[in-house]
């Protein structure tokens, strides 16, 4: 079993920058691929932006255009988005998640582990 906790979320004016934090437990979070989720009311699960087991590759959604960058340090057993340049379309719950595909995964349904989520608000 593996324990997600996301933080970092919160309310940023549109153009600000936040990072996310995912905090892992259990067992050893390398052995695991991460990646970042969001869902906003009334819309399906968006793939954000995923890595493998050591950080190399990553993959985003089409919708980043550069803005979001997904890292991880092991020795931490902790991923971190970092968003910047933020809209009110980015606004939703973002979640964490690890895959037992070590080389990574951009679908929800290849994922076996997920976090419970934080609120990022960006007011229009």
């Amino acid at each position: 079993q593996v324990q997600l906790v996301e933080s970092g979320g919160g309310l940023v004016q549109a153009g600000g920058s936040l990072r996310l934090s995912c905090a892992a437990s259990g067992r050893t979070f390398s052995m695991y691929a991460p990646g970042w989720f969001r869902q906003a009311p009334g819309k399906e699960r968006e793939f954000v932006a995923a890595t493998s087991w050591n950080g190399n590759p990553t993959y985003y959604g089409n919708f980043m255009k550069g803005r979001f960058t997904i890292s991880r340090d092991n020795a931490k057993n902790t991923v971190y988005l970092q968003m910047n340049s933020l809209k009110p379309e980015d606004t939703a719950i973002y979640y964490c998640a690890a895959t037992k595909r070590r080389t990574g995964a951009t679908t929800p349904g290849d994922y076996d582990y997920w976090g419970q989520g934080t609120q990022v608000t960006v007011p229009s």
